[in-house]
């Protein structure tokens, strides 16, 4: 103890103490206070750092004495090794932070962040650490951030800090590579297999350098920094082959094609499970490719591989040639979903007790029985929102969610084994007896249909909300503030909240200090936080039943696959169930009462296609509070002048001036031209298809110098959008190279912002058909720019229509 105060007291008078591998190991090894250092050797440039009087390690430092007596991986994870300035990199940072180079910038801040107890007071930690985490904000790699910390934390030793921030990236991203191998990594255990090692003989300083080998190789994969020399500057519009050249290589064909050899020996489950590796890993084209293997290799037999690789192809708007491949992949979807409606589609006879066992709404009775599936269909009902099916087919995306609706609870009593846990006896609650209970208790509000004297009316209606997604999501954008309306005196409102909270840093930077959680539980009577229950939807069942909700509405439908509370409501917790909103179709179950929605969206003629019965809203079905939201701009229609040669920020400059943010907007050939008029769609790729492509190109051809304003999502899909573009116009107007005229924004983290942007990029708002926008287009609207919707379409596809002319008086 006396030699690790003696290194103490030298450093305090800002003398550097050099030691060896070796000597550090023999320190560790002469005082018994610091045993922990005989099992981490390596670890005590950790303890001096981290355990021991702030105010000496403020002035200390430790170098190395030679790179041939310390392991090359110990070295990087010493803070001075490119600068011992602070200030000065924190300077730089923040430089570069507003030239927007965030590669660049991360590194600088993150050394802020280390070397911030030598800075003394001259600046906090907070004002390094925000802007180097906003660094990955802004590059939509927030998850990469937090393994980054994570990663750095456990090198340090501060393992607790290290579980946490491992967690927070486990929670928004559990599929996340890096953080599912630095999980595994830190849990292997001195004596365990490390990299399928066997290291029950090695010493534990040999495993300890190499798990701090681990650690660094982790730590640069997600690295901001070192991700910068991957990238290519691109300028789009450019229509030569070098251009083309560098989605060609990054697009996985290559990599496909030489592991796609590699698959010949494998089976077509094996290579579905590899597919589905790389789905979840967003490599959505090496996955599209594998899935498509797999559907060939089996003879279409392995159904649901077929179907995933239409559905990543139509999110990549891999068309096939002039769009034909598209024709062929409905038909597909078609042929597969009807031959398993035939199989597995099955109609019992009802009775008063097969309608309690099932707890059935009143609409059954329309039916000709119960509806029941022996297995789900292999289009899962959020595929199905955005193929356009012919008339005499559309019943089929009812039928996709019916079968997910009969098995929905069932699956969630199985067991990793494939066991299936009993159903308790007295689930689902019966219906009948929960209603009576209901009408007796509220009877006077309902039977009069009006208010008397508060003193005796009964106490108010209680209704829960459930979903996942009370955290930084599009329905709490737009529905959050619907909670400040509701008279206390009539509604009793629940929230049940199975999803977790947004990051404190999120809140803090992409989000700047806006907390829609937090908003949700000001102005409710009671937010139940049930993450307890995530994986026991018969406890959350029985938790919402015994507050004896009594209206519950759904807000996840078949949306968030894994982190909504699967077969909770086919259990009956409550008398009234309601779907509203997240998913946009019908839940296609028999044990949901009502759908909210609006007369446009749903006409009762097209009743037949829904399992709920309709509860019409009388503008719009679509809850937005843009016009409440303190932060999000009002419409206006008048532009701040753009000086020339300025960069673009939000606020300034009309459409045709800011051009999409496009340095060449028209292309080489009309370089020196004004732009005309300028269109955006900011939906998904999954929402465009060959037809509204095609409506889009003849615009641009018919208004010259106009530009086409797209959101690149997924970016994988650029290439196979303007090699569609390409097959299309060389048949009508070869020498027109409208592709230079078409331009891709990445993603936009803050909603406000977005918002704003619309007003800032669009002279007017081209539409997606059939499936089309929603919270975009409300963010459109309230920006002050028009949207053209075609009004057809509503027999083939009526779940998706939007009553804008509505919302736009609405609002």
């Amino acid at each position: 103890m006396r030699l690790l105060r003696g290194i103490v007291d030298a450093s305090a008078g800002r003398r550097t103490i050099r030691c060896t591998m070796k000597q550090a190991t023999a320190i560790c090894h002469q005082n018994a206070f610091l045993r922990i250092c005989h099992r981490r050797p390596d670890r005590l440039l950790v303890l001096l750092l981290f355990l021991l009087r702030p105010s000496a390690l403020a002035r200390f430092s430790v170098a190395v004495a030679s790179s041939e007596d310390v392991p090359e991986q110990l070295s990087e994870y010493i803070p001075f090794d490119a600068s011992t300035d602070g200030h000065a990199n924190l300077r730089e940072g923040s430089r570069l932070f507003q030239l927007k180079r965030y590669n660049e910038a991360s590194a600088f801040l993150w050394r802020a962040v280390l070397l911030k107890e030598r800075a003394g007071d001259q600046y906090t930690v907070d004002e390094a650490f925000t802007p180097f985490l906003q660094c990955y904000l802004l590059e939509n790699k927030i998850v990469d951030g937090l393994v980054f910390i994570s990663a750095e934390s456990f090198s340090r030793g501060q393992n607790q800090m290290g579980e946490m921030y491992l967690k927070q990236a486990l929670e928004r991203d559990a599929r996340h590579e890096g953080a599912i191998r630095l999980k595994e990594l830190m849990h292997v255990g001195v004596g365990a297999a490390i990299d399928g090692r066997d290291t029950g003989l090695e010493s534990e300083l040999v495993q300890t350098q190499r798990r701090l080998t681990k650690l660094g190789q982790i730590r640069d994969s997600v690295d901001l920094s070192k991700s910068r020399s991957k990238r290519k500057k691109t300028t789009l519009g450019n229509s030569d082959d070098a251009f083309w050249e560098q989605f060609k290589e990054n697009n996985g064909a290559a990599k496909a094609k030489q592991e796609n050899d590699d698959m010949v020996d494998k089976s077509p489950e094996d290579i579905y499970n590899i597919a589905t590796y790389y789905f979840n890993n967003k490599n959505l084209t090496y996955a599209s490719e594998l899935f498509e293997l797999s559907c060939q290799k089996s003879n279409a037999k392995l159904s649901p591989a077929c179907t995933n690789a239409v559905y990543l192809r139509t999110n990549l708007c891999d068309w096939g040639e002039e769009g034909k491949g598209f024709e062929k992949d409905m038909d597909i979807i078609v042929q597969i979903t009807k031959a398993e409606t035939e199989m597995y589609r099955f109609v019992t006879i009802a009775n008063e007790e097969l309608k309690r066992q099932n707890g059935l709404n009143d609409k059954m009775d329309l039916e000709e029985g119960v509806i029941q599936w022996k297995r789900a269909t292999s289009v899962h009902p959020h595929m199905m929102l955005g193929y356009p099916l012919d008339n005499k087919d559309v019943i089929l995306k009812r039928h996709v969610a019916e079968s997910m609706a009969s098995l929905d609870e069932i699956r969630a009593r199985l067991d990793d084994d494939g066991t299936i846990r009993d159903r308790p006896n007295d689930l689902p609650y019966n219906v009948e007896e929960m209603r009576r209970k209901f009408a007796k208790r509220h009877g006077m509000q309902l039977g009069e249909g009006k208010r008397s004297n508060s003193s005796v009316l009964p106490e108010p209606i209680r209704v829960g909300f459930v979903g996942c997604g009370f955290n930084s999501k599009a329905v709490m954008y737009l529905s959050q503030d619907m909670f400040r309306f509701f008279d206390p005196s009539v509604v009793e409102v629940h929230i049940f909240s199975s999803g977790a909270p947004d990051h404190p840093l999120f809140i803090n930077g992409a989000m700047r200090g806006v907390d829609w959680r937090q908003r949700v539980i000001d102005n409710v009577d009671y937010f139940h936080d049930v993450r307890q229950f995530k994986e026991d939807h018969i406890g959350l069942a029985r938790f919402i039943h015994e507050k004896e909700i009594q209206i519950l509405i759904e807000w996840d439908g078949y949306a968030r696959q894994g982190e909504r509370a699967s077969g909770l409501m086919a259990l009956r917790p409550c008398p009234v169930q309601i779907l509203h909103q997240e998913f946009l179709m019908t839940s296609g179950a028999q044990y949901i009462d009502y759908i909210i929605t609006d007369k446009v969206v749903s006409p009762l003629r097209l009743d037949h296609l829904y399992t709920e019965k309709f509860l019409y809203l009388p503008n719009h079905f679509f809850s937005k509070g843009h016009a409440v939201q303190k932060e999000v701009t009002p419409p206006s229609f008048d532009y701040v002048p753009k000086a020339n040669g300025t960069q673009f920020q939000l606020g300034i400059g009309s459409p045709q001036e800011n051009a999409c943010l496009a340095s060449n907007p028209l292309g080489s050939k009309a370089a020196e031209m004004e732009v005309s008029f300028v269109y955006c769609n900011f939906n998904k790729f999954l929402k465009h298809n060959p037809e509204t492509m095609r409506s889009w190109i003849r615009i641009l051809q018919r208004v010259p110098n106009s530009l086409l304003c797209l959101l690149e999502n997924p970016k994988e899909g650029i290439p196979n959008l303007r090699k569609f573009v390409t097959e299309v116009t060389a048949r009508t107007d070869p020498e027109m190279d409208l592709n230079a005229r078409i331009h891709f924004l990445p993603w936009e983290q803050n909603p406000f912002d977005h918002q704003r942007r619309s007003h800032a990029l669009c002279n007017v708002m081209l539409d997606s058909h059939p499936y089309n926008g929603h919270t975009t287009a409300q963010d459109a609207l309230y920006a002050g720019v028009p949207i053209v919707s075609r009004s057809d379409g509503d027999v083939s596809f009526p779940f998706m229509k939007c009553s804008y002319r509505r919302t736009q008086a609405s609002l």
